[in-house]
């Protein structure tokens, strides 16, 4: 089992307030005031993604905007019209953060896995209809992982290391650990960082070939889960030092299962293992955590490996919530998007009575895994200090945990 073993507890990094844009809202604002008022989910019926098949899938209210006007062409695909809705609502923080630090001490880390592959979708139609290959439909640059990142940098004339991360479900929360590394090894002194992805025919066609989509709504941890919904999203924060800046990455954990390709471990080892190093890294005990947003994608396997790691990593039991129900699994852009829910449920000014967010489910939970404490309207902080975590977990068993909070 492979870890990360550079325990980093002396430097602490900042998130800024997030930029989000998905099926909860086209602002974080409006995002915010969604989880906790949603009393259903906002994702609705969907039959053009699978043959034969209605899916329920998470998208946003409106499309996304047009790039900016003197953007290469390479770089309009859905995907980055996507980020760029968010990505604009940090536009003067980053132009800020540039004036500040300079360009070339600014990084650029976003996590993706879909980038822009369905913008090329009409070459590949084309060519099973008609058997001819038309180069017109297709351009490579759209579908490579490094677009998301390569856009930013260049609408902000950034120089900084810049680069995508696709790590599947983990993406989006291993670029904010990344852009956390930068910082701390004094390479940049802000880093743009998040993730993004949309809805695409070949993800959405890989997870039905896995029996992993659900026939209706996801119900995460209940008794009758039966897969996930797909989603889109993005989720950017602007990083730094500057404790004025935001909230602090507190601490966080990396680990791989070395199990299997599309299983975790049954036994939960590589998920404990990041909880435990991000609980390390923080300098604080599981009793300190007073709110997780789990990863729970209402997959068989996920849901009881889940649930086995809560158990055994907190054993007092902790308030816990699946958010996917409202979003949709944002596949690369979830640990990001998770992360920024994190934040602001943190956050007192968006959250100044300490509620927690009620997960939406049947409520009937599974007696075959081990219980776990899933919030309901009722759910509130009980600390005063706010400390909170965000799981994912990915494909190939890849984990990443972060914990965010207060300061002292």
């Amino acid at each position: 089992m492979a870890t990360d073993s550079n325990i980093d507890t002396h430097m602490r990094s900042y998130l800024s307030q997030p930029a989000t844009v998905s099926s909860l809202g086209l602002t974080f604002a409006d995002t915010m005031q969604a989880l906790y008022s949603s009393s259903a989910s906002p994702l609705a019926p969907e039959s053009q993604w699978v043959k034969g098949k209605t899916l329920y899938t998470g998208r946003p209210a409106a499309p996304p905007p047009a790039l900016p006007a003197d953007t290469p062409a390479q770089f309009d695909t859905h995907n980055n019209r996507l980020m760029w809705h968010a990505a604009s609502q940090l536009d003067e923080r980053i132009l800020h953060a540039r004036s500040t630090y300079g360009g070339q001490r600014i990084g650029v880390i976003i996590g993706t896995t879909t980038t822009g592959v369905d913008d090329n979708y009409p070459a590949f139609d084309a060519f099973a209809r008609e058997g001819t290959w038309n180069r017109d439909l297709y351009r490579h640059e759209y579908q490579l992982l490094s677009a998301p990142a390569d856009f930013l940098a260049h609408h902000y004339g950034l120089s900084g290391p810049v680069y995508s991360i696709s790590t599947a479900c983990t993406s989006g929360a291993r670029a904010i650990i990344s852009a956390h590394r930068l910082l701390s090894n004094d390479i940049c002194d802000a880093v743009i960082c998040g993730g993004v992805d949309s809805l695409a025919r070949l993800t959405i066609n890989g997870f039905d070939s896995l029996q992993a989509l659900s026939a209706g709504l996801a119900n995460p941890f209940s008794v009758n889960r039966d897969g996930i919904n797909i989603g889109e999203a993005a989720a950017l924060f602007v990083m730094t030092r500057n404790e004025q800046d935001g909230l602090p990455l507190l601490g966080y954990g990396n680990s791989a299962d070395a199990w299997h390709m599309s299983s975790p471990d049954p036994k939960a080892n590589g998920a404990i293992l990041a909880i435990g190093e991000a609980l390390s890294r923080a300098g604080v005990q599981p009793a300190d955590i007073g709110w997780i947003n789990l990863h729970g994608t209402a997959t068989e396997l996920n849901d009881s490996m889940e649930s086995l790691a809560l158990a055994t990593c907190f054993p007092q039991g902790v308030p816990c919530t699946s958010t996917k129900p409202l979003t949709g699994h944002t596949l690369g852009a979830a640990g990001a998007l998770e992360a920024a829910l994190l934040w602001g449920v943190i956050d007192r000014g968006f959250n100044p009575t300490g509620a927690l967010p009620a997960q939406l489910w049947d409520g009937q939970a599974d007696p075959a895994v081990p219980p776990i404490q899933i919030t309901d309207k009722t759910s509130k902080w009980q600390m005063q200090r706010r400390l909170g975590m965000s799981l994912s977990f990915a494909f190939g068993g890849n984990n990443a945990v972060l914990i965010l909070g207060e300061r002292e």
